[in-house]
Order: C-alpha cells, then sequence, then structure tokens
C-alpha cells in the first residue's frame, strides 16, 4: 500500500476526486436546469455522474493492475523483420506476374523522384 503514497500516485488520487466531484457538481448543475425547464439539460443530468463512474472504474483499474504488476506497455517493442518480408512478397509478386512487377517497379522509381523534390 506504500507505493500508492508516492507523488505520482499522490496526483492521481487528486485527480480523481476533483474530476469526481467537478462531474458530480457539473450534474447537480443541469439537475437545477432541468427543474428550471430546460429539456436538454436532462441528458447532462445523467450524462455527467457516468463520467464520475467512468474515472472511478478507471482509477479502481489502475490500482488493480499496479497490484497485479501490469505494466501499461511492454517494456521493449520488437520491431518485425520487414525488410526481409517486403523482399519475399516482392520476389513471390515478380515470379508470379512480371507486368505487375514492372508496374511497382515504375511507382517506386516515381515514389524516390517526388521524394528527392519535397
Amino acid at each position: 500500500m506504500r507505493r500508492f503514497l508516492t507523488p505520482g500516485w499522490l496526483g492521481l488520487h487528486a485527480i480523481a476526486v476533483l474530476l469526481c466531484g467537478a462531474f458530480i457538481g457539473f450534474g447537480w448543475w443541469q439537475y437545477d436546469r432541468a427543474q428550471a425547464g430546460n429539456d436538454r439539460s436532462w441528458a447532462y443530468t445523467f450524462e455527467w455522474p457516468i463520467f464520475a463512474i467512468f474515472v472511478i472504474v478507471m482509477w479502481v483499474k489502475m490500482i488493480r493492475d499496479e497490484k497485479a504488476g501490469v505494466s501499461p506497455a511492454p517494456k521493449v517493442i520488437e520491431e518485425p523483420a520487414e525488410a526481409a518480408v517486403k523482399r519475399a512478397i516482392i520476389r513471390q509478386q515478380e515470379e508470379e506476374d512480371p507486368a505487375l512487377a514492372a508496374y511497382n517497379r515504375y511507382l517506386a522509381r516515381l515514389n524516390s523522384q517526388t521524394d528527392r523534390r519535397g
């Protein structure tokens, strides 16, 4: 539980409390406007508390993920072997359809010429 008292987590806790309070306040404000005759405010009366519930759900999810040791993103992003795969696809296409291969080479040449101009 001590890890949830670090400055980063305390900031998240404060933001969650602030957002929930603001969203509930906005919902109450819309309720008052709806009572005064603004029909559109009835939708907002229910929408703002739903936003507050969403903040609570996400806050609980972040705490559970931290307890379980789930990281939000992978530590190392592995790049696929794109160049080798592209070469294999191009080689296969050239074997299957020489006209398509010639057209693709033509487009690649045009693309390289526009890169030099811009």
